[in-house]
């Protein structure tokens, strides 16, 4: 296949004309689309969360020539380009590179939208929204207790690094979910104002933590890869039998 029908696969999921809407909208930066372009055909898909070396290995053993990521490959400016570094390493070995970055985070059927499926969601109301999708949701579960609701994310989510704070024997009833790196000021008074009783995010700092358990939400801090990873996985088990190439999903358990 070629690599633009590939993207043009891609886009269909999630266009990267969201990632610009939901940029110009809410003041963000992103950097996604073809970013590493080898000009050759393409024989098979990688799909992994990061441009990592573990993931261009996997590729290689695969015999891969593309790796698709969430994150983006090559963010800001670059100021020198190493052979033995992820971009060299791709450059050198005639392997391309998609990122799908906002546009997969706010679609419809995106990662933020998974990451509430994951935990049990259901009638979200969205925090910062475009026109089709969004980022950030309060949503209602069938009531759980917290002791349980530990169980389950670490079940659904595959991982055993996630971190709970609050009281166990909470009921919770609704839940308010931010993935990635999503939880600020506006996110706590978000769910807040909606009635949230847990917060669910990534890579949140202590003021933010205590700010939320002080006003009787409990937390859920799940790194940042496990509550991105599960929503990516989704949209490659859609988007796999679309490609006329063999396609793969590579996890790095070290960072579950």
């Amino acid at each position: 296949m070629k690599l633009t029908e590939i993207f043009n696969i891609l886009e269909g999921v999630a266009p990267v004309a969201l990632s610009d809407e939901f940029c110009k909208k809410y003041r963000m930066y992103d950097n996604s689309g073809i970013l590493i372009d080898c000009k050759e055909e393409i024989n098979g898909v990688l799909f992994s969360l990061d441009l990592s070396l573990a993931a261009i290995n996997e590729a290689k053993k695969h015999g891969f020539n593309l790796i698709v990521t969430h994150h983006p490959a090559i963010y800001g400016g670059i100021s020198r380009i190493s052979a033995d570094d992820p971009v060299g390493i791709c450059l050198r070995s005639g392997t391309s590179v998609i990122s799908m970055h906002l546009n997969f985070d706010a679609a419809p059927h995106g990662i933020d939208y998974y990451l509430m499926e994951g935990l049990g969601g259901k009638d979200a109301q969205i925090h910062s929204d475009v026109s089709c999708g969004g980022y950030g949701r309060v949503y209602s579960v069938d009531a759980i207790k917290f002791g349980e609701l530990k169980k389950k994310v670490c079940k659904n989510f595959d991982t055993d690094r996630a971190v709970f704070y609050g009281d166990n024997d909470k009921r919770i009833t609704k839940i308010a979910s931010f993935c990635g790196a999503g939880c600020n000021s506006e996110a706590i008074e978000f769910a807040k104002s909606r009635g949230a009783d847990a917060f669910v995010s990534s890579d949140m700092k202590h003021h933010e933590i205590s700010a939320l358990v002080g006003s009787g939400i409990n937390v859920i801090h799940l790194t940042h890869y496990s509550a991105e990873n599960y929503g990516f996985n989704k949209i490659f088990t859609q988007l796999s039998t679309a490609f006329s190439i063999p396609s793969a999903f590579f996890a790095d358990k070290n960072l579950l």
